[in-house]
């Protein structure tokens, strides 16, 4: 079974060398990519089902004892966001089939889709802090080729600043790991997250700064308030399917190193969850105001990622509260949230792409006309438009219903209200883009129907751009109306995150009491 752990991680570095060898072939390279994403589906839902049966998976690569070899390890928590990253991925590689271009294939769009696959999955499971750095810089490598290549000039500009941004993340990241090794002497986040209690109680100023380089780091990463400015100005610019991949995928392995870091590696510290929990209000906030002064799809959407990543870090931020039921439904909420935001924010830019085939633009001035001749377009936009909005009876809905709850029983009313207060406009700003693209009446002129990168738009190319939509978007109903196995899967991935002996005990092989630490801005333990 441990070797279910490098699958995720060999299937699409593998995968991205085949893609190499046929560089010549853009037949080949599809249907490796296709094959190469749907090998990693089998093999992202074998270790769910083995972490979910059998409890944690860990993996000492070479066979180095802990903490001085390279940890790969699963719980429930690295195992979904594998099998997110798959489905991701097997998404937009049959969406790519009829959406990326001869000349972006050329320029070798699927090896890089390979790799990019590859260092999402290496950063959910790896157990070390350095080998976290190495994934992303795995990762910024190769979507800064996905979102340059083809070398149009609002690429190679949007390029500059997403690169630049996140190369001050893995600045600040490689920063705060200099300095943890240097007062731990260890970067296996099992043998940290024993370690610092003592350092923390010698050093707190040290630790805590340490942690505010890690909200930096990766608060660039998932694109936080106020580190969010490269993720609206990049993720426009590239084609739909590479944008998708983007809005699915990479701010949430920020979103995701957050989480782990801060709730395995460092002691219970007050003053860095209430910081987060006010940058999650803000978050919300300033993202969706910016979504409401956009008049260009993906644009609109891209604000919207940064909206939603502050419901996702609210639920980190309420372990400030000393309820425990609080602290639980936070994190297991976040885990839901980040679940739904990844299917139907994936769907949203695939569908985005969709309009774009259709009429040449993705300008809502130059739209109209959509639910009259294309209503399967308008009902599959709906879909998971509202589920961003929480409208019942979708997926959305009992996100934000468990992340209130969450907010209300730790007593945190201020940032349930911005919560409260973003999902109204973000349901007016989807009302925007519906009535602007689908409802009102189509331009006499319209800017290039038919049109699209790899031709003619034929009946063959639609359905497989509405293939995986409809999955998507099937998804999202049945989470809605079942939504109790995930909640199920997030509350026990929730669980295992606040009480990490069993992580350590996998890890390190030594036992420990449920690990709360100590709370430095109190100078008490808990």
């Amino acid at each position: 079974m441990k070797n279910l752990l490098i699958l995720p991680i060999l299937i699409p570095l593998v995968n991205a060398g085949l893609s190499l060898i046929a560089w010549k072939s853009s037949l080949m390279q599809r249907i490796f990519g296709l094959l190469g994403a749907g090998a990693l589906m089998v093999a992202a839902s074998g270790l769910f089902v083995s972490v979910y049966t059998n409890g944690i998976q860990v993996l000492q690569v070479g066979n180095w004892p802990s903490p001085f070899g390279i940890t790969l390890i699963a719980d429930l928590l690295s195992a979904v966001m594998v099998v997110l990253t798959a489905l991701v991925g097997l998404a937009v590689a049959i969406y790519s089939i009829a959406d990326v271009g001869e000349q972006q294939i050329s320029f070798g769009y699927f090896p890089f889709f390979q790799v990019l696959l590859t260092g999402v999955c290496g950063a959910f499971l790896t157990g070390d802090l350095f080998n976290l750095y190495v994934w992303f810089e795995v990762m910024l490598m190769a979507s800064f080729v996905l979102l340059v290549l083809g070398g149009e000039p609002p690429q190679l500009e949007g390029g500059i600043k997403y690169v630049t941004l996140n190369l001050l993340s893995s600045v600040t990241f490689l920063a705060a790991v200099g300095i943890l090794y240097a007062v731990a002497h260890t970067l296996n986040m099992a043998d940290l997250s024993l370690k610092l209690t003592k350092v923390a109680q010698s050093h707190p100023t040290l630790i805590l700064s340490v942690a505010g380089f890690f909200i930096i780091g990766f608060g660039i990463k998932a694109g936080i308030f106020p580190l969010y400015f490269w993720l609206p100005a990049s993720y426009h610019t590239p084609p739909a399917a590479t944008s998708a991949l983007f809005a699915g995928l990479l701010t949430k392995v920020g979103v995701y190193a957050l989480i782990r870091v801060f709730t395995l590696v460092f002691p219970r510290m007050t003053y860095s969850y209430t910081l987060i929990l006010t940058l999650a209000g803000l978050t919300m906030v300033i993202g969706v105001l910016g979504a409401f002064a956009q008049f260009e799809i993906r644009r609109i959407l891209s604000f919207h990622i940064i909206s939603q990543i502050g419901y996702m870090i609210m639920g980190l931020g309420l372990l400030a509260s000393n309820n425990p039921a609080a602290r639980l439904l936070g994190i297991a909420a976040a885990v839901f949230y980040i679940t739904h935001h990844i299917i139907v924010k994936t769907n949203l830019f695939l569908i985005s792409g969709v309009v774009k085939a259709l009429r040449g633009t993705y300008q809502l001035k130059s739209l109209g006309g959509l639910a009259t001749s294309s209503p399967w377009l308008a009902i599959l936009f709906l879909i998971p438009a509202l589920s961003l909005a929480g409208i019942p009876p979708l997926s959305g809905f009992w996100a934000k219903f468990a992340m209130i709850k969450a907010g209300l029983q730790a007593e945190q009313y201020l940032v349930v209200a911005a919560a409260l207060v973003a999902g109204l406009l973000t349901l007016m700003s989807m009302i925007k883009i519906w009535d602007e693209a689908f409802w009102k009446p189509a331009p006499e002129v319209l800017p290039g129907e038919g049109s699209h990168s790899t031709g003619p738009l034929t009946k063959r190319r639609l359905l497989l751009l509405l293939g995986p939509i409809t999955v998507l978007a099937g998804l999202t109903v049945a989470i809605g109306l079942h939504p109790q196995p995930l909640f199920t899967v997030a509350e026990r991935a929730a669980a295992q995150l606040l009480d990490p002996s069993a992580y350590i005990q996998a890890v390190l092989g030594v036992g420990q009491a449920p690990l709360q630490g100590i709370d430095i801005m109190r100078g008490a333990t808990p």
